[in-house]
Formats: structure tokens, sequence, C-alpha cells
């Protein structure tokens, strides 16, 4: 495959880029590299890639809002797949600068579709997340829901995604499949996600603020599991569903080729318990400053993957408390705490 990853230098997209080289296809990466976290590991991230010394890869900085330089970047390549990693992520983010998320999420995913109309792409698989499910509390979740009451716009803009997918899915028949990743984690992870931050402070004995007073609970999902399931669901290029009923459409299927899956760990955690994991990695206790639910957020996920297994045979393998101590090995090295 020749394969376009968009997001490269990010915490998925890096490593999925290195799992395509590693299985011997041809992989470009793009990505804009900005500020809204630190741009030192975005920068160590991409290293890692091209030190590998792999000729098959290639990095364009660009951006997904820049039709010009996808325009260009698509009529340089003539790529097979597209993998799309790149947005404006954090739900916290998006109450204070919602501009970001129209720029990239938006615009930029629109600009992505066209170009892959316009190259008769074999395959674009885009993510999604576990956020699209907002308000809904039915549990667990399952991509047969409904998903038409989002609780942030970050979460909007992502529902739209799968929507704008859709629609080129049914009038250019331009494959596609939707992703829904649940709070993944592990080594190489963005520092304004909760395994960073409380790390940071508890390695530090400094407070942690855990909102909901620790009673939320995710599906923290280990990123070498959501990999191992993108890799394997890249060749499997979705068909028109034949039982698809318009007059009782299944959410998840569709008369067009495009599909949503759930990609998680089957499991839901408390966040009582993912701090427990931490301390027991790091060998400290946690001050915790127990706080009310903040804006935006949900009490739970919690994801159902029996789709996505039945296409892929994908399950995910690493336990909490071993991916945690994977992820607090690599935070130690990494930033020396």
């Amino acid at each position: 495959m020749r394969v376009l990853v968009t997001g490269a230098a990010g915490f998925i997209g890096c490593q999925l880029a290195l799992r395509l080289l590693a299985g011997g296809h041809e992989v470009t990466g793009l990505d804009n590299c900005n500020d809204y976290y630190d741009t030192r590991l975005k920068k160590d991230r991409l290293a890692r890639i091209s030190g590998q010394g792999d000729a098959r890869f290639r990095f364009v900085k660009g951006d997904l809002a820049d039709a010009g330089c996808l325009n260009a970047l698509f009529s340089s390549e003539r790529f097979t797949h597209v993998v799309n990693m790149a947005a404006q992520a954090g739900v916290r983010y998006s109450l204070v600068n919602p501009a970001a998320y129209i720029s990239s999420n938006l615009a930029g995913f629109g600009n992505l579709l066209e170009c892959c109309r316009k190259s008769e792409v074999q395959h674009l698989v885009f993510a999604s997340s576990s956020s699209v499910y907002g308000l809904n509390t039915s549990q667990p979740f399952a991509t047969r829901h409904n998903t038409d009451h989002p609780a942030s716009l970050y979460a909007a803009t992502k529902k739209s995604n799968e929507l704008m997918a859709h629609a080129y899915s049914h009038l250019y028949r331009l494959p596609c499949t939707g992703l829904r990743f649940f709070t993944v984690y592990g080594p190489w992870g963005r520092p304004d996600m909760a395994p960073h931050i409380f790390a940071t402070a508890i390695a530090r004995g400094e407070a942690i603020k855990v909102f909901n007073n620790g009673r939320m609970r995710r599906d923290f999902t280990y990123i070498d599991d959501i990999v191992e399931g993108v890799t394997r669901l890249l060749p499997v290029i979705p068909a028109p569903d034949p039982a698809f009923d318009p007059a009782n459409p299944d959410p998840s299927g569709s008369s067009a080729p495009w599909r949503i899956y759930n990609i998680g760990n089957n499991r839901s955690v408390e966040l009582n318990d993912f701090i427990s994991e931490l301390e027991n990695a790091l060998g400290r206790k946690a001050r915790r400053d127990l706080l009310p639910m903040q804006p935006g957020d949900v009490e739970a996920t919690w994801a159902d993957i029996s789709d996505l297994a039945e296409v892929t045979g994908f399950a995910p393998a690493t336990p909490l408390s071993e991916g945690i101590a994977r992820f607090i090995a690599w935070h130690k090295e990494y930033y020396g705490l």
C-alpha cells in the first residue's frame, strides 16, 4: 500500500506510520506541527520515524486547511490508502478556541475528502471519537446507538466528519471507514491528557485535579492495541451493506461503501482506579483535589467492539496495569522525572 498518514507527528499517527513501514508499505506523513502542545515532542516523534533510515517514508509539513498544499501533495503522489489522524484535539480546548476546530476538523477534513475523491483513493480511514456518543448513557456504547446529542464542539466536529464522509461515499462511491477511538494512552502520548498530567504531578508531589470526584469511567485503550486495530482494518475496504434497510436505517452501516466502528479496550475503568495504577507504577501516592464535573465532559465511556472484532478479529491485548507500567517507564526516561 502507498499510504498517506495525516497527523504523522501526533501520538497515534506516529505509531501507525512506524507499524506500516515495518509491514513493508510506503508511507507519506503530513502534519502542520502546530503548538497546541509541546512541539519538541512532535519533532521527537518524527525523528523516531525518519531515524529508521527508511527510504519508503517521506514527511511533508502542511495543513489540512490549506487546500493548495493538499492538492499539490495528491498530484505528486498516487496514494492507495489514506488514514486521517490529523485534527484539533481536546474536548476542553474546544470550549475556549472553537475556531481551531472549525478550521482543522471541518474545513480541513472537507479538503481531504475532495482530494481522495479526485485521486480515486481505494480506502479512507478516519479518526472519529467516543465523544460522539455525547449525552447518550446506554452502556456499552454501540455503533447502532444514537449520536445526535454531542456535549462539546469537538464531539460535534467528529460527528460531522462521519456525516461528511458518508455523503462522499454515497455520492462518489468513495470507500470510507470511521473509527471511534476510546481514550488512547501509552508511551509518546499527548501531554494535555490525564495520564501525562497526573503522572507529572504525582512525581513532583503536586496535587492533581480529579473531576467528578474520580467517579468518571473511561475505556482506556493502549496505543499498541489501537494501532493493531487500524492496521487490520486498512485493507478491509467497505462495500455497500446488502442488508441495509432505508426504512429502518442502521447508523453503523449504509447502502454506500461506508462503515463506522468502535475501537477500544471493551472495559470501563473508574478514574480513581486508573489513578491507583499510576500510583503503583510510580511508587508514590497522589494528592487528589476532588472537583465536580467539567462542562463538555461525560460521565462514562465503554466500547462495544463486537463489529470490529467480527470483521478483523481485533481483540485488545494489553491489561491496564501493563500499559500503565510501560507508559510510566517511558515518561520517566523522556521527562527525567
